[in-house]
């Protein structure tokens, strides 16, 4: 899922860009609503890697990820910066505490997994993975990872000549080069953050690839809950959306998304 612009994942620290990074609360019922799961596989990896479990959700938006782990027979306690994101999760039954995860106090709390879903680059990678050693427990799992969607190419190339027509120079155009590139360097970032925290096993790297299918209705719903776009003025918004729908629509009103769920992940040592 495209939340960091390919030609910014580099030259910035994401983590400090806090004004993009709480703003995904202005529509957190549109969030929940139209943003992508996580390959059960995952889910099932991560429970089965892990000693217990309690599972800590870093960066718990809406629960989306908490509710798969909950399914698969967790507990769950979340945490979130945004209260308007945190009150969806909490009506869908996930416990969570609002603050951010670097100044996140565990009380003595110990878990047998910490997850971030589509989060970690918004944490500090050495405080949060520092962070992450004090509250699991010896053998537990630390595992951050990421959906890099990829619309198919004559489709992206439609999509990124609109982002630019409607605002050139926009900082924020997803699709200018493969979006798996940003998220490849962002599990580069954590892994480099585990080690220097130190209290981990050396990071592994996961991959699983999944595909779905969007009519141009639920893309478009998608959209204005990526990173940045909450920013923009409504009238470029609805500038945009009708642009990507009309790219949408030339090649035949709807499309299938290629995802790669990428991960880093590694164990807490005794």
């Amino acid at each position: 899922m495209p939340t960091i612009p390919p030609e910014q994942a580099r030259p910035f620290e994401t983590h400090r860009q806090r004004q993009v990074a709480e703003s995904f609360g202005s529509d957190a019922g549109r969030y929940d609503r139209a943003r992508p799961s996580y390959p059960g596989a995952l889910v099932d990896r991560i429970v089965a890697a892990s000693p217990g479990r309690d599972v800590l959700d870093v960066g718990c938006g809406t629960g989306i990820a908490a509710r798969l782990f909950q399914a698969a027979g967790c507990r769950v306690l979340g945490v979130d910066p945004d209260e308007r994101m945190a009150s969806v999760a909490r009506q869908a039954g996930l416990e969570a505490e609002v603050t951010t995860f670097e100044d996140w106090d565990g009380a003595g709390r110990e878990f047998d997994a910490v997850i971030a879903a589509q989060a970690w680059h918004w944490v500090d990678p050495v405080a949060g993975a520092a962070n992450a050693a004090r509250v699991l427990r010896p053998g537990g799992r630390l595992a951050v990872f990421w959906n890099a969607a990829q619309l198919p190419p004559e489709l992206a190339a439609a999509c990124a000549e609109v982002y630019r027509a409607v605002q050139p120079g926009l900082p924020f155009n997803p699709w200018t080069r493969p979006v798996l590139e940003a998220y490849q360097f962002m599990c580069g970032k954590a892994a480099d953050g585990i080690r220097e925290a130190g209290g981990f096993g050396e990071p592994e790297r996961w991959r699983f690839d999944w595909d779905r299918a969007y009519t141009r209705d639920e893309w478009l719903d998608q959209v204005p809950t990526m990173g940045g776009h909450a920013q923009l003025q409504p009238a470029k918004l609805t500038e945009l959306l009708a642009g990507l729908g009309a790219a949408i629509d030339a090649l035949g009103g709807g499309f299938t998304m290629n995802y790669a769920t990428v991960a880093v992940t590694a164990a807490r040592t005794p």
